[in-house]
């Protein structure tokens, strides 16, 4: 039986976009310029982003990712 992400408190990364209310591209361009951290797993290299690293952004650095990104697109 498969065991569902949010059960072993990784999430992906269009379940944080959810969370972020934001954009799957955004969290992986987040995640490159290491604004987020993600887990690679797998022979892929799927993005796994740790559920409390998550709460922790959101508590206070949502507002400064999103300054930062207009700040780097121009």
């Amino acid at each position: 039986m498969a065991r569902r992400n949010g059960s072993n408190g990784l999430l992906t990364a269009r379940q944080v976009a959810r969370l972020l209310n934001v954009h799957v591209n955004t969290v992986r361009r987040w995640n490159d310029r290491g604004i987020l951290k993600a887990y690679r797993i797998g022979p892929r290299g799927d993005r796994r982003f740790n559920k409390d690293d998550i709460e922790v952004f959101l508590a206070g650095d949502l507002e400064s990712a999103q300054e930062a990104e207009l700040v780097l697109s121009n």
